[in-house]
């Protein structure tokens, strides 16, 4: 089958890739053609753990092209939209601006009978004035909507082999054609038992933006009880365990830590706020203020407490920052928590230094007023406090009795609670986790 798949940042990037493997001929169309000449030499221009190595092998088989020129899209039968719906300045509403332009130029090499299939996260009810506007100019196209569910660090094996397909369909009818077609273009991972849900157009619309919420909300839940934990000298990690081990609830992203941040989970329930507004529905979605702003939160919470770690205030102080992105196994920075704490505890006088593996580049771009040390040695020497802020293997692994030497001061706060504290404490660190005694 013969497939477009419109804007290749991460997503379309590795949906590109991925359709290539189950063996479609795609043509990846990317504007900014520094990009699409990086793709086209197998080199993603953002860090996914296997890209590089997934995009080399299926160029190799001429199955997969990268073009700055839209008008390759002609003769594809199926189109992918993967544009990015980032958060309007100023407001918590979606900016559909590069949905919209890429629908639009798209439409003069659409055919009747083609399908064009959405996977960018947008409000509900986008795909039907998306429909009208392509009906408008090409009767008998089919317009759908298949949400995405991409783990950053996961993405090939979730776009391979994800845990369900949704396809939003006009009709709602399993006897739509375009599940026909979708079917064979995941013809694969469906054989391999892949479940497959057929719903609406609002419907597939809200699955990715009411899954995105819920586990907001439950990592602001238990980023809440560490609050509550501290102030009642609990242990946060204890009582996610038992509260884990009841099926209703599971343990699963019941880490407390330093919250959530990237370029999906917070833009993400903001537009769902703002949706839901326009919608008169408001009210329903009122509780997700309030894990927005636990979230938002603990960022202070751990400049407190790196203070409290200093004991004498962080004036002058040399604080080691381990890791910049938002998460391990990316070098994602948009609204990274750990970036966000670096810059806070330098504003109050601190010297701060900043270590990652993959995101140190990015990390560069958004805060240059940062100091930046790719290695991890260097990072932690001299140090007065480190902070462990996002949980990369080569961090959680560290040997405490080797790294004591390195420091001036055996101090760390745990803003992952993923370090062994008894170990740490044994090795001489004055050792902090969030929610813990």
């Amino acid at each position: 089958m013969r497939i477009s798949v419109i804007g290749c940042g991460y997503l379309g990037a590795v949906h590109a890739a991925c359709m290539a493997k189950l063996g479609h001929e795609v043509v990846g169309i990317e504007l900014d053609e520094s990009k699409a000449k990086a793709l086209a030499s197998a080199e993603a221009p953002f860090f996914e753990p296997g890209l590089d190595d997934l995009l080399q092998d299926v160029q190799q088989t001429a199955r997969l092209t990268f073009t700055s020129d839209i008008a390759r899209a002609s003769g594809s039968h199926v189109h992918f939209i993967c544009v990015g719906t980032p958060q309007k300045k100023g407001e918590n509403g979606a900016d559909l601006t590069y949905v919209h332009e890429a629908v639009r130029a798209l439409i003069p090499y659409l055919s009747p009978g083609d399908v064009l299939v959405g996977k960018s996260t947008v409000p509900v009810g986008t795909a039907a004035g998306l429909a009208r506007l392509v009906a408008d100019h090409v009767p008998g196209v089919h317009v759908v909507w298949n949400p995405e569910f991409l783990r950053e660090g996961h993405a090939i094996q979730d776009t391979l082999q994800p845990d369900r397909f949704v396809y939003g369909v006009a009709d709602g009818s399993e006897d739509n054609v375009a599940v026909t077609i979708l079917d064979k273009v995941y013809e694969t991972p469906l054989a391999d038992g892949t479940v497959r849900l057929v719903v609406d157009l609002p419907t597939a619309e809200l699955v990715k933006t009411a899954a995105n919420s819920f586990l907001a909300t439950k990592i602001s839940f238990i980023n809440a009880m560490a609050e509550l934990c501290d102030a009642a000298g609990a242990d946060v990690t204890q009582l996610a365990d038992a509260i884990g081990l009841d099926e209703r609830i599971g343990r699963k992203f019941l880490q407390a830590g330093i919250g959530f941040g990237g370029g999906c989970l917070p833009k993400d329930i903001r537009a769902f706020m703002a949706r839901a507004g326009e919608l008169g529905a408001d009210q329903a979605l009122t509780f997700l203020r309030e894990v927005d702003a636990i979230n938002m939160r603990r960022r202070t919470r751990v400049v407190e407490l790196t203070r409290e770690l200093c004991v004498d205030g962080l004036l002058g102080k040399r604080i080691t920052v381990l890791g910049a992105a938002f998460k391990p196994d990316s070098d994602d920075v948009r609204d990274s928590p750990s970036l966000s704490i670096a810059a806070q505890l330098q504003l109050q006088g601190a010297v701060v230094t900043v270590t990652d593996p993959k995101a140190l580049a990015n990390a560069s771009r958004r805060f240059p007023e940062l100091q930046y040390e790719p290695e991890l040695d260097q990072a932690l020497r001299n140090a007065d406090a480190v902070l462990l802020l996002t949980e990369w293997s080569e961090y959680r692994d560290l040997d405490p009795y080797v790294v004591k030497d390195l420091v001036t001061e055996p101090r760390i706060l745990d803003g992952r609670n993923v370090l062994d504290s008894a170990k740490w404490r044994t090795a001489g660190w004055q050792y902090r986790g969030l929610g813990r005694p």
